[in-house]
């Protein structure tokens, strides 16, 4: 480690809250649960709690993100909320602004808007969801312009104006999978976030583009990045192991098309899987850090070491809710609390 590296006792923490229905569930059960870890979380001094936009499967309840912002927010008081993010093809750029700068309005100083360039689903409902099917993910950087643009200083002289949502001006992000929103992320100026919590493969070529072709802007002007990561913790590396098979799981419906809700931990996957599955599905969790509190924590300062993000977001694949949060209070233990100074 040189004397650059970033201590993860100094790297803020944040949640991603894929919001899971689980077996024999509903949705409104998922909802409940999320509020009640946003809760959990924000007393325990993380920074951000955003959610992420998914259509037409069974086993993830976020699909109307901005509703559940807004509850998440009410619920709770000074813990950032927000997109991880909106997948800005299925809307219109004033639609989006419309609804963060209605949510700024009603709990400011508090909303995140993350935007992606995935559908967030597969190609038929991309379709269900397009308000113009002529419009494709090539109009995502106009759009972030034009989105910018609405909720930035007030212009009387616009012909269309985001109201409310003009001067609001929400703390974008950027997210990407791929080298190609750290490209635009840079270009604009804009903090960016990486999920390397599914698709780990660019994650060091996309943090590289991104801070050799970063342009400061009036939003930001040093790169910020931060990678979103899985995390199981638990008091043991055996009891971690077991919980992080409803992870697994969660991941092996991916490999195979299927979108069903999740399954309670189980003894051994080796029944579950074939071989082939078995290594899609670690080399899509490459980044998951699974195990007892000094476990983790040797492999997130690994991760740090190797890639010197200024935030961390944590995702928490984990059945029973008890025990979802009871891994973030280990987290909380190594010392990462209220340490976020960007955007705050």
């Amino acid at each position: 480690m040189n004397s650059q590296s970033k201590k993860l006792e100094d790297t803020p923490l944040s949640v991603l809250d894929l919001v899971p229905i689980l077996q024999n569930k509903s949705a409104s059960d998922s909802f409940k649960n999320s509020l009640n870890l946003a809760r959990h979380v924000e007393k325990l001094g993380f920074t951000r709690y955003w959610m992420a936009e998914h259509h037409n499967m069974a086993g993830i309840a976020s699909s109307a993100t901005s509703v559940l912002i807004g509850y998440i927010a009410n619920g709770t008081f000074k813990i950032r909320v927000g997109s991880g993010g909106i997948m800005l093809p299925n809307h219109a750029p004033l639609i989006v602004a419309e609804q963060f700068g209605t949510l700024e309005s009603l709990y400011p100083g508090r909303i995140d808007l993350g935007l992606g360039r995935a559908p967030g689903s597969d190609q038929q409902t991309a379709i269900a969801l397009r308000r113009d099917l002529r419009g494709n993910v090539e109009d995502f950087p106009q759009h972030v312009t034009e989105l910018l643009k609405y909720l930035g200083p007030v212009d009387p002289a616009a012909r269309v104006r985001a109201v409310p949502g003009e001067g609001t001006n929400v703390p974008i992000w950027l997210l990407g999978s791929s080298t190609y929103g750290a490209h635009l992320a840079a270009h604009l100026g804009l903090p960016y976030a990486f999920a390397s919590h599914f698709a780990p493969a660019s994650l060091h070529a996309a943090l590289k583009v991104y801070r050799e072709n970063f342009r400061p802007s009036e939003t930001l002007e040093q790169p910020y990045a931060m990678a979103c990561v899985n995390v199981v913790a638990a008091d043991s590396d055996n009891e971690a192991n077991k919980l992080a098979t409803s992870l697994y799981t969660s991941f092996l419906n991916v490999i195979r098309g299927t979108a069903n809700p999740m399954l309670p931990p189980v003894e051994s996957m080796d029944d579950l899987w074939d071989t082939s599955e078995k290594y899609a599905v670690q080399q899509m969790l490459r980044y998951s850090f699974i195990g007892s509190k000094a476990t983790v924590q040797e492999e997130m300062q690994a991760f740090l070491d190797e890639t010197q993000v200024d935030e961390l977001m944590i995702s928490t694949g984990i059945y029973e809710q008890s025990a979802r949060l009871h891994s973030y209070e280990l987290l909380a233990e190594l010392g990462v609390l209220e340490k976020a100074t960007f955007l705050k």
